[in-house]
């Protein structure tokens, strides 16, 4: 029996975990396959290894494994697939299907467009925009980040678009509104996360406290329940499924 594993990356909010178990609810019905289970990384239960127990225990004997990461990383190339090699020890009869992360994609620029639109105060093309990325010790996210701030400033008006991180990399989120507080009239920061957390309420607060010392300045929302986000990662689960059958056919 054919089944999917979510893997979503895990918080300690437990708003974070809800709407990471909507949201996939709701991806789930974009998949033909009905046999699922949703698990994380880390700090929510759970686990990768019971969220496979619990899908063998329905009788799966071929799973695909679908990272819910919008970009590769560490948890993409090391932390799942150790995950994965434990799976196949405990379950030889059981076939893995590892699928990919979200990656850079049109469709999820046109979301930060949307986010953007959608903030009331009035903007021009003086505004400094600064995407901010969760952040990783790996080469590919500081390339990606700046091709998916290279593809949103190509869908506006807007001519400043800068980059920064929460975590490992420079330049820090932090550092970077600051000195756009120096030097532009007005600031926006667009969040590229896909759910609510720590990460997202921190800059909250640092947002509402350039706010009160009467700096204009401005948060999106994160990606979380848009539709072209449910799509996205359908169409991952999909392409999941034909490679397991294409290694079937393979064998």
């Amino acid at each position: 029996m054919e089944a999917v594993l979510y893997i979503s990356h895990g918080s300690r909010w437990k708003e974070t975990e809800s709407e990471a178990v909507q949201f996939l609810t709701n991806v789930q019905k974009n998949v033909f396959i009905e046999t699922y289970e949703i698990c994380f990384l880390e700090l929510a239960d759970p686990d990768v290894l019971e969220g496979i127990h619990r899908l063998v225990q329905k009788g799966a004997t071929k799973i695909v494994i679908l990272p819910v990461l919008l970009l590769s990383a560490g948890h993409y190339y090391q932390d799942i697939p150790e995950e994965i090699h434990k799976a196949k020890e405990k379950y030889p009869h059981v076939s893995f299907t590892y699928g990919q992360p979200l990656g850079i994609q049109d469709r999820i620029v046109d979301v930060l467009v949307d986010r953007i639109d959608a903030i009331p105060q009035e903007l021009d093309e003086t505004v400094n925009i600064i995407l901010v990325g969760r952040g990783s010790r790996h080469p590919d996210t500081k390339k990606s980040i700046e091709s998916i701030a290279a593809l949103l400033k190509e869908k506006l008006h807007f001519k400043k678009i800068e980059t920064s991180y929460l975590a490992a990399i420079s330049p820090r989120f932090q550092d970077a509104l600051e000195k756009s507080l120096k030097i532009n009239e007005k600031t926006l920061v667009v969040p590229y996360l896909l759910f609510t957390g720590v990460l997202y309420e921190s800059m909250k607060t640092v947002v509402q406290e350039a706010c009160s010392q009467g700096n204009n300045v401005y948060l999106t929302s994160y990606l979380k329940d848009h539709p072209n986000m449910i799509h996205a990662v359908a169409d991952r689960v999909l392409e999941g499924i034909r490679k397991a059958s294409y290694l079937e056919g393979v064998d």
